[in-house]
């Protein structure tokens, strides 16, 4: 009974053996047999390397966060411009403006040769005059004609340069003005005529569309209109030209490329407008083992335009505002890329395809090559071999 049920169970080998005496070895299937034991190697070392390497799957939804706010990091030189003359501001559409931005943002002096010589956070030409006497302590100074602030008084040079801008005249004779003269104002514009300035540090913005412009003069507010006071430049103009280093939106990830990051403009003399034009997309990184980093990419393009006045025009009004001026607009997808790695389930799928595959075909190519030897051999046995 146990004999015939272990014979019943012989019928499911779906790998019947052949007898030794019926074997024939041949120096073809030999050469078959290493080739695709190579061709087997090489392969299977393929697949595992595919499988320990790790790939990125992209794909693309709707970006939720649109209520969030952005970080910018930027790092950008202007060789020929001194900082005294440079104004960082920051609007949107959302209504919101931030008008000489200080905190967060670092200026340095950079020499006519490129070398830094002094960094500060809050540049101010009338900040670091001559010490005030007692008598001038006590005195109300004037403010030019302009509204006087809270305190009533203006008793620096940069006092009378705010009340200026609150009033939303320019400020192009500080000669005249007795603040400047006594914290030698034009004597330290003069001595920073020939310095270039680095803007460098992080903005947080809405995220929605908006710019933010570096321009010289100070900005303020006259009706609706954003206005900056640029007059002094009118006649001799400024060399815009810039070098941005570094230009980012949301945190740094690796291996994600910034298409403005170290370009360079050179021979910007006169009133240029440079305006990027930037397309923001959120980009969502998985990575393996570790948190999701939100981030930003960008795609960029670039229009320039000389703004000087039109030498018939009786008015001398410049057509834009000079500067640099890099206006985003958000999309409204998010692009998701997450890491992955194939499962030891697919690498041993993969190494039995390889290894059946490869078989498969070696064991058809050698029969081929079996029949058309002994083909080959009974011709010549019978001389009808060419």
């Amino acid at each position: 009974m146990a004999k015939s049920t272990l014979s019943r169970f012989k019928n499911f080998d779906a790998y019947a053996k052949t007898l030794d005496d019926f074997r024939v070895k041949t120096s073809t299937g030999a050469a078959v047999t290493l080739v695709s034991a190579f061709i087997i190697l090489i392969l299977l070392m393929g697949e595992f390397f595919d499988y320990r390497s790790v790939h990125i799957e992209s794909s693309l939804i709707v970006d939720s966060g649109r209520k969030e706010k952005m970080a910018i990091e930027f790092d950008i030189s202007f060789p020929k411009i001194p900082c005294y003359i440079l104004t960082l501001d920051v609007m949107d559409v959302a209504g919101e403006h931030q008008s000489d931005i200080t905190h967060s943002v670092y200026k340095v002096q950079l020499a006519p040769d490129g070398t830094e010589i002094r960094r500060e956070k809050t540049p101010n030409l009338g900040s670091s005059g001559p010490e005030v006497t007692k008598e001038e302590d006590k005195a109300c100074g004037q403010c030019g004609g302009a509204t006087p602030p809270e305190s009533g008084c203006c008793n620096t040079c940069e006092d009378v340069r705010e009340a200026y801008v609150r009033q939303g005249w320019s400020f192009n004779h500080p000669e005249n003005i007795e603040q400047c003269v006594r914290e030698g104002y034009v004597e330290k514009m003069k001595e920073q005529a020939n310095q270039g300035c680095r803007m460098h540090g992080q903005l947080t913005v809405n995220k929605v569309a908006g710019n933010f412009h570096i321009a010289p003069g100070r900005s303020f507010q006259r009706g609706n209109q954003h206005v900056h006071d640029v007059e002094q430049y009118m006649e001799n103009g400024l060399d815009f030209s810039h070098h941005i280093k570094h230009l980012s939106f949301g945190e740094l990830v690796p291996n994600v490329h910034n298409p403005l990051d170290n370009l360079e403009v050179h021979e910007a003399k006169g009133l240029f407008m440079f305006q990027y034009y930037i397309k923001v997309v959120g980009t969502r990184h998985h990575y393996l083992g570790k948190y999701p980093v939100n981030t930003n990419q960008y795609s960029v393009t670039q229009f320039n335009r000389d703004v000087m006045p039109e030498a018939n025009n009786p008015f001398r009004q410049i057509r834009g505002l000079p500067g640099v001026f890099f206006n985003f607009d958000i999309s409204p997808m998010m692009v998701i890329q997450k890491e992955e790695r194939k499962s030891f389930t697919s690498f041993l799928t993969g190494v039995c395809a390889i290894v059946g595959g490869v078989f498969t075909v070696a064991s058809i190519l050698d029969s081929a090559l079996w029949r058309a030897e002994r083909t080959l051999k009974r011709k010549m046995e019978l001389g009808k071999a060419l």
